[in-house]
């Protein structure tokens, strides 16, 4: 190829066309930046560059490339006709998701053939006008993502609707007076379409499933929020009766085939109220700087069989639930707060992870075995982390207790509990030096009255006693995806559900570091995993107790991956462990169980398990635990307006917790309560969204509202049926 040199003949865009073309098409699955662009074609002068960014810029709007980056682009291997998800919006403004991701195509109304949020579609691509954005129309619907709808029923003369709240279609569904099952208007139900629109009907046509109750009412409303997101509100009968047929009985057969661990000190840390218990922690002085710690893990799948009805329905529920006043367990009553739970002074059976300890935590050795204990004592948070403080445990600081006195620790079984916080705290340091994230989470807690209605919100802060469960828990997955992930090389890991969390995405980590710069502090974005999450704590620890700390955090936390199940090991960036799974929690997380029956299998000498059906597993598991979080996060919401519809007209101190370009999302400071102040009550000027920067902008008098901003707002609005808080501003 020519060179473009300065005095010699000028290439036209005719010529440089076929040659970019000539050279995307020989390299399909490759990205290309600008640079090695202009490398291999030798557009070495400064017009022909621009006339090639032009001229690849067209290329893209003609779908003849794909933008990657704003200076790479790739071959556009995609044809006219594309699958992917639907989403509908209530302002018209849909949108079409290509499967295996990429940028959002927008499908007009007329265009959309009836299709509701969530639909697998197969779409057409329509002729692009000039200077207009790229459309998509649906020529076929080939998978409803729900036939169920929850709402409020609306009973007329000779018809009735059913009035969804996220307003899945122009109009309501229509239902049959003779189909309404006792329903009446304003009660809350669950109704399944029986007709989807046409070109002949319009209309959607469903019947009453269930009625769920009278609006307003507080087991009425949690159960609501469970029939939106298609979580069940009650478990059922034949799986239940099934579960009383399972003898929580050891025999002798049991005990023969397990070590036994009743004879040493045992004990449980969980929440107050906690009912199932599904992991414990035992210690035992070996030596004098060697300590054998116990992490015993209910063994739920001794007694849920695979493929039984029990097990069916853990595996479609995937996970329990938890709302504010109530907890949705994935597995029957019977089996998750008595045949497996680990209650104390009663023998039960157990998949443990056992490790020999120094004093400096440094593991000596371990082994996964099956075995049978019996818990001695079973601690709330609340007492444990008192014993350490008694102690002279300082919460926070990361430093253990002071060495004994000679009259010995204050409290029963003082030395066992402060024994096992001081290893916790050893591994805890080792695993930041390691490069784990520091992302100390508050939750948002409720107290609530008989009848479920909030007396108290505020945040709970994870103390010490939380972090000495956390960390041998964490030593345990990671132990045990170690013991089936790590084999010798040339040779091949068998199948198992990996918890794994992705790199920060790039972009995001960039935006953050431009951003914090302006407030004087620094983020390493390039180098190794290590490096970039050692700068991510190092910024953490700057930030804590400023007034950019909250802002600063809620932009790192956007920055971050999900973390999610797989077959395909990525390793978990979050926790800097190369191998992590989910082995510690198999009462509330189907994937627990999973790795449990895979473990027992290997360990008898078992093929490798079927990578793909795991897969499909893994996916549904991810996918039902965001639903699950969902739900959650919509409980919180509902108790959060029900707490303030008592205070309207109220005044507080809040500070700015989100941005968007429809208004300012607000926390109050006192009760942690979030509110948005909409855009529309912003008289004092038009303002713009700045999304880069996190803020709004004034146009004329340029006043700026920005993340973490410390603001005085009113109560205005609270609506129940919506979930959703309105502030005013006050000057």
């Amino acid at each position: 190829m020519g060179k473009g040199h300065k005095g010699g003949k000028r290439m036209s865009k005719k010529q440089l066309s076929e040659r970019l073309e000539s050279f995307f098409t020989s390299q399909p699955d490759k990205t290309f930046s600008f640079k090695e662009i202009f490398r291999t074609l030798h557009l070495d002068t400064h017009p022909l560059k621009m006339l090639a960014i032009d001229t690849m810029e067209e290329m893209a709007w003609d779908d003849f490339l794909t933008k990657v980056t704003d200076t790479s682009y790739r071959l556009n291997q995609k044809g006219q006709v594309q699958e992917g998800t639907f989403l509908r919006k209530s302002n018209g403004k849909n949108s079409f998701i290509p499967d295996g991701g990429g940028t959002p195509i927008f499908v007009s109304e007329r265009n959309s053939m009836y299709a509701l949020n969530g639909d697998h579609v197969r779409v057409s691509f329509m002729a692009r006008r000039q200077k207009h954005i790229k459309e998509a129309q649906v020529i076929e619907i080939l998978e409803r993502k729900r036939d169920t709808f929850v709402g409020k029923l609306r009973v007329e003369k000779d018809i009735a609707f059913l009035v969804t709240p996220e307003e899945i279609y122009v109009n309501d569904i229509i239902i049959p007076k003779n189909k309404l099952k006792g329903g009446k208007t304003d009660d809350k139900a669950v109704v399944k379409i029986s007709q989807w629109p046409d070109d002949r009907h319009k209309n959607i046509v469903g019947y009453v499933v269930d009625v769920l109750g009278a609006s307003g009412d507080n087991d009425v409303e949690m159960n609501t929020i469970l029939a939106q997101y298609n979580l069940p509100y009650r478990y059922p009968k034949a799986v239940e009766e099934a579960a009383e047929h399972i003898s929580g009985e050891i025999t002798e057969h049991d005990l023969q085939e397990r070590e036994d661990f009743r004879g040493t000190w045992t004990c449980t840390i969980d929440p107050h109220d906690a009912k199932d218990f599904d992991d414990a922690l035992s210690i035992k002085q070996l030596d004098k700087d060697l300590w054998q710690v116990g992490v015993h893990i209910a063994d739920v799948s001794h007694y849920v069989t695979e493929g039984s009805i029990i097990d069916k329905e853990a595996m479609k529920r995937a996970t329990s639930v938890y709302l504010v006043d109530r907890t949705i367990p994935m597995l029957p009553e019977r089996l998750c707060n008595f045949v497996c739970s680990l209650r104390p002074n009663e023998d039960k059976l157990c998949y443990s992870v056992i490790f020999n300890l120094n004093d400096e935590a440094d593991i000596k050795s371990c082994r996964i075995v099956h075995t049978v204990i019996r818990s001695k004592h079973r601690y709330a948070y609340e007492e444990v982390q008192q014993l350490l403080e008694d102690n002279g445990v300082i919460d926070g600081t990361g430093q253990p207790a002071p060495p004994e006195p000679k009259g010995g620790y204050k409290g029963e079984y003082a030395r066992e509990i402060i024994t096992l916080d001081r290893l916790a705290k050893k591994l805890r340091s080792r695993r930041f030096k390691n490069g784990a994230v520091k992302f100390d989470s508050e939750e948002l807690h409720f107290d609530v009255d008989d009848k479920g209605k909030p007396t108290r919100c505020y945040f709970k802060r994870s103390k010490d006693a939380n972090k000495l469960i956390e960390e041998f828990m964490l030593l345990a997955n990671k132990t045990v995806a170690e013991s089936v992930g790590k084999v010798k090389k040339g040779k091949k890991a068998k199948t198992l559900p990996y918890r794994v969390h992705d790199n920060p995405d790039p972009q995001k980590l960039e935006t953050l570091r431009e951003f914090i710069v302006k407030f004087g502090y620094k983020l390493k974005t390039a180098g190794t995993k290590g490096q970039t999450a050692r700068s991510l704590n190092k910024l953490m620890d700057d930030v804590e107790g400023k007034n950019e700390q909250k802002l600063v955090q809620t932009i790192a936390l956007r920055a971050m991956m999900k973390a999610k199940y797989s077959t395909h090991n990525i390793g978990h960036f979050g926790l800097a462990f190369d191998y992590y799974t989910h082995f510690t929690s198999p009462i509330r997380r189907y994937p627990d169980t999973l790795v449990h029956r895979l473990l027992t299998r290997y360990a008898e000498g078992g093929r490798s398990a079927n990578a793909k059906y795991y897969e499909e597993l893994c996916e549904h598991c991810s996918e039902m635990e965001q639903v699950a979080q969902n739900a959650e996060r919509d409980s919180i919401k509902y108790k959060m307006v029900e707490f303030m519809g008592d205070r309207l007209g109220e005044e507080f101190d809040a500070h700015i917790s989100g941005i968007t370009s429809y208004g300012i999302y607000c926390e109050i400071d006192e009760n942690h309560c979030e509110g948005m102040v909409p855009m529309r009550d912003l008289d004092d000027d038009y303002y713009d969204f700045d999304e880069r920067n996190y803020c709004l902008v004034g146009r004329r008098r340029h006043h700026k509202y920005q993340l973490g901003d410390a603001i005085r707002i009113q109560v205005a609005k609270a609506n129940l049926e919506k979930k959703q808080l309105d502030f005013t501003i006050v000057e």
